[in-house]
């Protein structure tokens, strides 16, 4: 079985910056620098031939690249308790497109439609319980931040792994995005 999910990997230095936020949250789980990426979609537990399925149905889709901006801080709630401490990620419609297409791919190969919403973000932290008081500050004191954008010139398909120090990603395939000049320009 394979545990699969399709993202957008990010730059060194992006991830650097984000890795340099991560402290100062009591019980926070935070996320190693070269696990950061902004998810696409989530598939899950898959058997091999699923897998070949997943692969060949996104070798097929066609986007262009597109910029990137990462800015101000947020997180998922359950009750009153945070699990999740994540970086926005500004509204981009070909990202949208892109995420779009990548849902109809996956559900063409059998696949269950995802059911919760898109959002995109990039997660810094992960927690048991947390105190939603401590995070809120933790926010407030980072939210202004606003990373220079960069090029999403590739989507990829990574596996899973989970243990005991926390979830392992391995790259399985990258997926390129058709660079046009707009994209590339600063």
């Amino acid at each position: 079985m394979f545990r699969l999910f399709v993202a957008l990997p990010l730059p060194d230095d992006v991830r650097a910056h984000l890795a340099s936020l991560c402290s100062g949250l009591p019980g926070a789980r935070w996320v190693a620098p070269e696990a950061m990426h902004v998810t696409l979609r989530f598939i899950g537990e898959v058997g091999g031939a699923e897998a070949e399925d997943v692969h060949e149905v996104l070798g097929r889709i066609q986007a262009p690249a597109f910029r990137l901006t990462l800015s101000g801080l947020g997180c998922f709630e359950s009750g009153r308790k945070v699990h999740t401490l994540w970086v926005g990620v500004e509204r981009e419609p070909h990202l949208l497109h892109l995420q779009e297409k990548i849902e109809s791919a996956v559900v063409r190969t059998g696949l269950e439609p995802e059911r919760r919403k898109f959002k995109a973000h990039v997660t810094l932290a992960r927690f048991r319980n947390g105190d939603s008081p401590r995070i809120g500050s933790f926010i407030e004191r980072n939210n202004r931040l606003a990373l220079s954008p960069f090029v999403a010139d590739r989507f990829t398909l990574y596996r899973s792994f989970l243990g005991r120090q926390g979830p392992h990603y391995e790259a399985l395939a990258d997926y390129p995005l058709e660079t046009t000049p707009a994209a590339a320009e600063p």
